[in-house]
Order: C-alpha cells, then structure tokens, then sequence
C-alpha cells in the first residue's frame, strides 16, 4: 500500500534534521566546558551572578549542523547598566578568549569554540518578563516557558517546521528577513501539536490579521497581520517583526507542499547571479527604465540598515510617482555599497505639465492662485499675457470648468535629472542613508545598472526572476 506523501517526505526531512546522538553529545561538553568558564569569571567578581543557556540548543529544537549556542550571565536587577556592561564583557571574554564584541542593546562577546558559535550575553535576572530593563532580559523566560511544553517528538516537529521556513525564505527574525524566529515557529508548533497541522491551518484558516495568545492574556491589541501574544509578556507581539508579505509566503508554500510534497520545498535554492550581460537582456526585453542611486553602505549593523534603507526607497519611490515617473517596482540591496533601486515605466516626461488651482468660488484661496501666476498681465487686455510676467514659463491661468488651472515647466523632465539634484534630499531618508549620500553616490540608468551585478547580482536575480 502507498504510504501518504506528505508523511513519507516529512518523515525523511525530520530524520535528516535531527542532530544524531554525536552531535548532541559535542553540544553537551561544549557547553559544560563553556558554562564551567563563565562560573569560574563569575566567581572572580563582586556580584551575585549565574548562566544559563537559552534558545535552541537549551530547548532541543536546533537543527543538525546549525551549531549555535546562547549563554546568558544573569545580573542583579539593581546593577548599574555601566556594570552590566562591564562585568559581562569580563565574563564573555573569560569564556572565549579569542571573541570580538559586538552591539546590539548594550555590549557582548562572541566566538567559536570547538566548531561551535558562542554568543555570551549579559542580561539582567528578574522576577518576571514585564520587568525587563534591556530586550534580552525576556529571553531566559521564553526557555523556561517552553522547556515544560516541549517533548522530543514536539522537538522534531519545530525543527521540521523551521527546516521548511528555510526552504522558503521566511525563517529570521532580523529586520533584513522579517520572518519567523525560532521561539516564534515554537511557540506556533505547540500551539498546532504538529507541523502538518499548522501547516494546514496556514494553508486554509489564516486570514489575517491571525491571532493567537497562548495564555489568555488579552490585554493589549496588535496591529500586524500575525499576533502571538508572548505568554511570558502581555505587552509583547512575537510576530512583530513577521512582514505581511512572509505571512503571506507561508500561506502560499503551505498550500504548494500539500498539494505536491516534496523535499525540495526543504531546502533553500536561490538563483543563480546575474552576470551584466544577463541584466542587460532583461532590461531590454522589458523595455522599462531602471534607476538606481548606488553610495556607501552606511556602517551600522543591519537591523540598523535594513530599516534606514527601506524607508528611503519609499521616500523616493513616492516622489518618483508623484512626479509621474510610475514606479513599477523598487529594491534596495546592501553590502559594500548600497542600492536604491527603482524601475520606472515612464523614462521621460513633457516640458509642460498642469497644475490645478482651486475651484473659482473658493475666493481666498482662487485669488491667490491666480495672482501668484497671472502677475505682470496686462490690465487692459486680461486674455493676453505681458511680456514682463514674473513667470514666462507659465501658460494661463486659465478656467477649465470651476477651477483656475495654470500649465508651468516642469522641474525634472527625468527621473535621473531629479535624482541628480538635491531635491533627492527633500524626501524623507533614514538618518545614515542620508549622511553616506551627502558623501556623495552614483547614479545609473537603463541598462548602466548591469554594472551593479558584479556585487549584487543575487538580488538582481531574484528581483528580475521574481517568485512567492
């Protein structure tokens, strides 16, 4: 008898996924190892501290090869933020000799250590979640929460669910990606009991906005398309971060794997490069007109960036269209250098364009529509205008039914001339962005943006080879 497809391709990704009995046991003395040296640091200091492992490989759910591990020393509440910072770079250094600090709140050291990365954290050791002082202090009590609510057979369900966000692009919970974090596709997977149910209610009952609070807080109302209220926080949405768009992307992949499962769903595939002349040939055959502003990436870590970049490409996709340019669609890529990318189905406008004034009626505002551009016309013949208008550029005003309408020059007959100029710094950009451009940056046009393949031609691949 035909066994089901969907058991017989999930049971093969669960068994590739799961960390064999080696593995777990190198996770094991590595951690014993590492804890044993935070201890030893710990006890070298005048404050009462401990450690304590948190996410994935505390909670069982890591997948095989993903060799990360996370241990937090917990301080005092009433320890000043300065000692905080201080005491735990002095344990994280202690516990990786070789590690190199890093920012994210506040200090802490990461490294490797016996092919494993360590990351060693200071945070602050609370009563409760809602008394948090720093965003990590909430992480030791997603452990705990779930560490009663996760068995084995749960275990090889979150990782599978995990393995499958990967294949499909959705899984991080970074401001680059906006997907599901681990503690998120947890927290999903105890509260379905399987990967396939969730997985079938993704596919058929989500209609967003999906929400779901696992200890009936309901206290506080989200507005995202995916609400997971965090049981050890109230006040807290641990889909925050999910963009509708990868709410969306499961929704779809969901459907996809049940109506054809398959392993390959399991398993990232991204596009090949582009080279410059593949870009060319798209550009060509579109027969639209891409712009893209290229400048320094600005020096912030990424949960930084990302934002800073994704507020800039709407400032200038908006003012793109509201000069009549039509954006079809925009990107923005980051590495070395950063990209705002826009593909225009207008490349050029007219000379003139119309500019409306308000209706006759409306007196204030009518006359002084009118007196702003119909300055220096003659009095004695109100249909003609002087030779000595303030504005020669300007045709009219003149009535089209109610209203005066003037029909003037227009400032940027090109997208290119506009992003050219400074008005670029008239829309609203993120603070970093705005200071590289002030640097100085480049701007190419039609097929002069295949010279961005050479470093991004993964993104120009997935943007011109576009799919869920």
């Amino acid at each position: 008898m035909t066994g089901d497809p969907f058991d017989e391709v999930t049971a093969a990704v669960r068994d590739r996924v799961r960390p064999g009995d080696d593995e777990r046991e190198r996770m094991r003395a590595a951690v014993a190892e590492l804890r044993a040296r935070a201890q030893a640091a710990i006890a070298d200091l005048a404050v009462d501290a401990d450690v304590v492992q948190v996410g994935s490989t505390a909670r069982g759910t890591w997948i095989a090869g993903d060799r990360d591990i996370d241990l937090f020393v917990r301080f005092p509440a009433d320890l000043s933020r300065e000692r905080l910072e201080e005491y735990g770079l002095a344990v994280g250094h202690a516990v990786l000799p070789e590690g190199r600090e890093e920012y994210a709140e506040h200090p802490y050291v990461v490294g490797e250590y016996e092919g494993f990365g360590v990351d060693c954290v200071p945070c602050y050791r609370l009563d409760s979640a809602t008394d948090i002082q720093s965003a990590v202090d909430r992480t030791p009590f997603h452990t705990q929460y779930l560490e009663s609510r996760l068995d084995a057979d749960l275990a090889d369900e979150v990782r599978l669910c995990k393995q499958f966000l990967k294949g499909v692009g959705a899984y991080g919970s970074d401001l680059r990606t906006r997907g599901f974090s681990g503690y998120l596709t947890e927290l999903l997977v105890v509260e379905y009991g399987s990967f396939r149910a969730l997985i079938e209610a993704a596919a058929d009952d989500w209609h967003p906005p999906v929400r779901f609070d696992p200890e009936a807080h309901g206290t506080v109302e989200f507005q995202d398309p995916l609400v997971v209220v965090d049981p050890t926080d109230p006040e807290r949405n641990v889909a925050a971060v999910c963009s509708a768009e990868n709410v969306a992307r499961v929704q779809h992949y969901a459907r996809d794997l049940l109506a054809d499962p398959r392993e390959s769903l399991f398993v990232p595939d991204p596009p090949a490069p582009l080279s410059p002349e593949d870009v060319r040939e798209r550009v060509a055959a579109r027969a639209t007109t891409p712009v893209a502003v290229r400048f320094d990436a600005p020096d912030v870590v990424e949960d930084q960036l990302y934002p800073q970049l994704r507020k800039s490409l709407a400032g200038v996709r908006d003012e793109l269209d509201r000069r009549g340019f039509d954006p079809l669609r925009t990107a923005a890529f980051a590495d070395d250098d950063a990209v705002l990318f826009a593909e225009l189905e207008v490349a050029e406008r007219p000379t003139v364009e119309r500019h409306e004034g308000p209706p006759v009626h409306v007196r204030d505002h009518a006359e002084g529509f009118f007196e702003k551009y119909a300055d220096g016309r003659s009095s004695s013949n109100p249909g003609t205008q002087s030779q000595d208008a303030a504005d020669p550029d300007v045709y009219g005003p003149f009535l089209d039914g109610d209203r005066y309408v003037v029909e003037r020059d227009r400032e940027f007959r090109t997208a290119e001339a506009f992003v050219r100029s400074d008005a670029l710094f008239d829309v609203s950009l993120g603070a970093h962005v705005e200071s590289s451009l002030e640097s100085g940056y480049d701007v190419l046009v039609g097929e002069a943006v295949a010279e961005l393949a050479d470093e991004f031609g993964a993104e120009l691949a997935d943007y011109f080879d576009p799919g869920p």
